[in-house]
C-alpha cells in the first residue's frame, strides 16, 4: 500500500490524523520535513532501529493509528510498512520517498485559465503561468522545464518568454533553460547577471537586460518590469494590468505574504539592507495600486496559504498583516541585521549554476535543493 506524493498533498491539504513515520537518518530528518497547511504529527525513528530491534521500535507507534511512512527513495519506508502489517498496523510508504516529494508540483488558479501559480511544496518556491490570447510567459520557472512545457502543449498556447525576477540562491532556475527549449527570449535584469561572490560575468548567452519601467504585451496582458534592489541588486517586480484594469505584483523575492526577502544572499547584508527599506517602503507601498494582489516568489509555510491552497494577498492587506513591515524607519536595518536566519553554504553553488558558471548532475541538483528555503529575514 502506498501513497503518491500528489495524494500526500492532498491528505495535509485539510485536517488529518494520521501519524507520518519519517525512518530516515536524524541528520536527513532535521534538514528537511514534510509540511503541508495541516502538517500531521510527525515521528523520527531511524530505519536501522527497525531491523537492530522491531518489537521495540514498533512499541513507539500508535497501535490503532493510520501510518504513513517516509525514507529517502521509499525503499526503506517500504520496508517497515511490510514490517508493520505482521502487527497489524494500518500503514502506507510515500512512493519515491522525500526525493518524490521535492520534485512535486501543484497549480493554483489565480484567475482561471489566465493566472496560474506553479507551487513545489518541498522548497516553498513559486512560479507563474501567464495565458492571453492563446499566448503566454513564464515567471521565476523551477529547474524541472517539463512541467512548464508540458502546461503548455496541454493548452494549446505559445510561449513567447521566460521572466526570472532575480538571479535565485535558495534553487536553480529554469528560466535560461526554458527559453532555450522553446526558442524564446529570456529577461533578467543585468546586476544580477554577474556572481555576487566570485564577481564574474555570467555565461548567460544570449539574454535580455530587464530595465525600470521596461513594457512587454501579451495578449490582453501588460507586464511593466519594477526594479526593487535589496534582496539582490538586480531584484524586479512585475506589475501586470489585465483587461479589466487589476493589478498583480509578481514580486519575487522582493515582497512575501510575510516576511521580506533577506539582503545578505550577495554578501553584502549592511550595504544592501538600506535599500529593502527603499523598495518595500518608497517604491511598493507608494507606486504600486493598493488593490493589486501579491504573488510572491516564495513562502516559509503552508499557513501562508488561503482556503484553495493558492499563496495571494492584496497589497493593502499585506502591509497591514506582514510583522516585519511594522518596524520603523530608524530601526529598520538592525532589526533586519538581527533577524538573518543562518545562510546555507549551498547557496553560493546555486547562484554559479544559476549564471552557467558551474554544471551540476540531476543527484547533485536534487541535494543542493533539499529542504525549504530561506530566502525571507525570519522564518515562521
Amino acid at each position: 500500500m502506498s501513497l503518491t506524493p500528489k495524494e500526500l498533498y492532498q491528505r495535509i491539504s485539510k485536517k488529518n490524523d494520521f501519524l507520518l513515520l519519517d525512518v530516515r537518518n536524524p541528520d536527513d530528518f532535521q534538514a528537511s520535513r514534510i509540511e503541508g497547511r495541516f502538517t500531521p504529527e510527525t515521528l523520527n525513528i531511524p530505519y536501522y532501529e527497525f531491523v537492530e530491534d522491531e518489537e521495540k521500535a514498533v512499541k513507539r507507534l500508535p497501535q490503532h493509528r493510520e501510518i504513513v511512512a517516509l525514507c529517502n527513495r521509499g525503499n526503506s519506508s517500504g520496508f517497515v510498512v511490510e514490517l508493520l502489517k505482521k502487527y497489524h498496523i494500518h500503514a502506507l510508504n510515500i512512493e519515491g520517498g522525500i526525493k518524490a516529494w521535492g520534485n512535486l508540483y501543484v497549480t493554483h488558479d489565480i484567475v482561471q485559465g489566465q493566472i496560474i501559480q506553479i507551487d513545489r511544496p518541498a522548497r516553498g518556491c513559486l512560479s507563474y503561468i501567464l495565458i492571453s490570447q492563446n499566448e503566454a510567459i513564464v515567471i521565476d520557472p523551477s529547474r524541472h522545464i517539463d512541467i512548464y512545457r508540458e502546461f503548455l502543449l496541454e493548452k494549446k498556447v505559445r510561449l513567447t518568454a521566460v521572466f526570472d525576477t532575480h538571479a535565485h540562491a535558495d534553487h536553480i532556475s529554469g528560466g535560461f533553460a526554458l527559453a532555450k527549449a522553446e526558442n524564446v527570449p529570456y529577461y533578467l535584469h543585468p546586476y544580477d547577471a554577474i556572481h555576487p561572490f566570485d564577481m564574474l560575468p555570467g555565461r548567460l548567452n544570449p539574454y535580455e537586460m530587464l530595465k525600470d519601467g521596461f513594457s512587454f504585451q501579451i495578449g490582453q496582458l501588460t507586464l511593466t518590469t519594477v526594479h526593487v534592489p535589496g534582496h539582490t541588486l538586480g531584484e524586479v517586480c512585475f506589475l501586470v494590468k489585465d483587461q479589466h484594469a487589476s493589478y498583480y505584483l509578481f514580486s519575487g523575492d522582493s515582497l512575501f505574504l510575510q516576511s521580506f526577502g533577506r539582503p545578505d544572499l550577495g554578501g553584502q547584508g549592511k550595504a544592501w539592507a538600506p535599500l529593502v527599506f527603499t523598495s518595500l517602503f518608497e517604491i511598493i507601498k507608494d507606486k504600486v495600486p493598493h488593490t493589486a494582489l501579491v504573488l510572491p516568489g516564495h513562502y516559509s509555510s503552508a499557513q501562508e496559504s488561503n482556503e484553495s491552497g493558492a499563496f495571494a494577498r492584496p497589497v493593502s492587506e499585506v502591509y497591514k498583516q506582514n510583522k516585519d513591515l511594522q518596524v520603523p524607519k530608524e530601526a529598520f536595518v538592525n532589526y533586519v541585521l538581527e533577524h538573518l536566519p543562518l545562510m546555507p553554504p549551498q547557496y553560493v553553488q546555486i547562484k554559479r549554476i544559476n549564471l552557467h558558471l558551474a554544471d551540476v548532475s540531476e543527484q547533485e541538483a536534487s541535494d543542493l535543493e533539499l529542504g525549504k528555503n530561506v530566502c525571507a529575514i525570519s522564518q515562521l
